[in-house]
């Protein structure tokens, strides 16, 4: 249940917070007070498109809230599969702080994505917007009011489809790329039997062209190498006056003429022994390594001739080594394969019609159910629309097959209409009215609800077309439903605003350079006042107002005789 909206810096709200209840929650306001603003208010909360024109006017940003109270099982279990922080009393808080360039959505304190939020808000709110009803002009919406009408059974049935139709249409792409001529035949497996062997005469070992690339730097680097190597050599050799061989020969022995004469020398002794030692190691091992680093051109031109090989392939086929012996194994693959191409084809073409029956024998057991449900639910939509004061109805759920399938079947899903006794049904959207669309919309809500989990539904002017008697059927049928879920409805009919549990009043002020939007619950006199006025009283007389008490208590009544 929607607990509590709170609203600030948006179009013409400065700062609003408003409760709502259980039962029928019926909010009314002159034309341009900002009723259709509240709705949009939760439809940001909830992630919907946010342009920053929507700022009230000096505002740098806005914020809105929404209070949900989720202590129910289904939606405990929502917020755990996404991993949002569960509170303790079951308690859910959406809100969304809108800025331009940028929106910062939380679900209980957790930064989120818009994304998020209205997955989340699947399980907890369902919002039919003013011209919501003009979707039943598009058969895609009654297939999806059906299957949503088949439950639990009907999504299963659904997926396997879906699941199998992607399976053979992967079959039919592979078909299609597999396919060839005789002659697109030979040029493939000439130009695959080409870059086979050009890979194969390679005899590419893994990870040798990083060897090579090492060894290449060496060699195309020598002669600066042995230069520098030698004159360190030079360097720390006896042969230079100034060398550190020398300097460390000479120091060690001025050292040792005196390090009999003091214990304590003869540590610093035995280091600068050991420090001649190193030296005389190191000269030794540097002369080896340009021994070692001694190469003829002969030897540098295959080198580079190699590597020069590796870095070709490499530039055909893989950006790696490894890459290209995996292109070569791809390469064999296809040769394997095209060796019994009409056998291997005819696996696929075998494959391919396997798939297809699987397909076909999911999409039958999904006609079915939805052939089973369309009965059923014709039945209660027609009776609902009874209810909603419709003369004469006759509604049937249309389903025909058809040539081509889809990830959703083969069925055709249409509703047909008719409202005229002696007239055969023809599709719904040539036959109903505004005011038969909009009905006909709230009588499939009403039938889906029943069985639908979800507490909160939002109706924006669901009267939309309507009048008199059948208003006050529409009210009574969202009094009905109203008995299970928490209703919010936006309505200018008064017939609607009497049967509310809770009544509130949207309204604009305006001073000279400021128009503030707000919102807030009334009761009593107040409610019969704001009765009056929608029923269209120029002066709020006492005969307006005594119009306004009788309808009141004509809801009463209903509402007292239903329960």
């Amino acid at each position: 249940m929607l607990q509590s909206l709170y609203v600030k810096n948006l179009a013409l709200i400065e700062e609003t917070r408003v409760d709502f209840t259980k039962g029928l929650n019926i909010l009314t306001g002159e034309t341009g007070a900002g009723k259709s603003l509240i709705i949009g208010s939760v439809n940001l909360a909830l992630g919907g498109k946010f342009d920053a024109s929507s700022l009230r006017h000096g505002a740098e940003s806005g914020l809105v809230e929404l209070t949900f109270d989720g202590n129910d099982k289904r939606i405990r279990e929502k917020m755990e599969e996404m991993e949002l922080p569960v509170e303790e009393d079951g308690s859910v808080l959406i809100s969304r702080r809108l800025q331009a360039g940028k929106t910062l959505c939380r679900i209980n304190g957790e930064s989120v994505s818009a994304r998020q939020v209205k997955e989340l808000a699947e399980v907890l709110i369902d919002i039919h917007g003013q011209h919501e009803h003009q979707s039943l002009l598009n058969k895609k919406k009654h297939m999806e009011i059906l299957d949503s009408y088949c439950g639990e059974k009907g999504l299963k049935a659904k997926e396997k489809v879906a699941e199998l139709y992607k399976a053979y249409r992967e079959i039919l792409d592979k078909i299609s790329k597999e396919e060839m001529d005789d002659a697109g035949k030979e040029k493939e497996r000439a130009l695959a039997e080409f870059e086979l062997e050009e890979i194969s005469n390679a005899n590419i070992v893994i990870g040798e062209d990083e060897e090579l690339e090492k060894r290449y730097r060496i060699m195309s680097n020598s002669k600066r190498i042995n230069d520098n190597v030698s004159e360190c050599m030079y360097l720390i050799s006896d042969e230079s006056e100034t060398g550190a061989g020398g300097s460390v020969t000479r120091a060690l022995r001025a050292l040792s003429q005196v390090a009999d004469l003091d214990e304590k020398l003869k540590d610093h002794e035995s280091a600068l022994m050991d420090v001649e030692g190193i030296l005389s190691d190191l000269y030794r091992e540097l002369d080896s390594y340009i021994d070692d680093n001694t190469f003829d051109e002969e030897t540098f031109r295959e080198c580079e001739e190699r590597l020069d090989l590796l870095n070709r392939l490499k530039n055909k086929y893989g950006k790696t080594l490894e890459d290209v012996v995996k292109y070569a194994e791809k390469k064999q693959e296809f040769l394997d394969k095209i060796s019994d191409y009409d056998a291997y084809m005819s696996r696929l073409f075998a494959a391919r019609d396997a798939a297809e029956e699987n397909l076909k024998e999911a999409c039958e057991e999904l006609s079915d159910i939805r052939k089973e449900e369309a009965v059923v639910l014709s039945n209660k939509i027609t009776e609902a629309m009874v209810g909603l004061n419709f003369n004469h109805v006759d509604f049937e759920i249309r389903t025909d097959r058809n040539e081509n399938i889809t990830s959703e079947g083969f069925d055709d899903i249409e509703f047909m209409l008719s409202t005229n006794p002696g007239e055969s049904v023809k599709p719904l959207k040539d036959v109903a009215s505004g005011g038969e669309l909009s009905r006909t919309m709230l009588a499939i809500k009403t039938v889906l609800a029943k069985q639908d989990f979800i507490d909160t539904l939002i109706f924006d002017e669901i009267d939309s077309g309507i009048s008199g008697k059948t208003a006050w059927k529409v009210s009574e049928q969202l009094n009905v439903l109203s008995r299970s879920h928490q209703i919010l409805c936006i309505t200018h009919l008064p017939q609607i605003a009497a049967m509310a549990d809770s009544h509130y009043l949207i309204e604009k002020s305006s001073s000279k350079d400021n128009t503030i939007t707000d919102i807030e619950e009334i009761r009593g006199e107040d409610s019969e006042r704001e009765l009056a006025r929608l029923l269209g009283s120029d002066s709020l007389t006492e005969a307006a107002l005594e119009n306004a008490r009788e309808m009141k208590k004509q809801a009463l009544d209903f509402k007292t005789n239903k329960n």
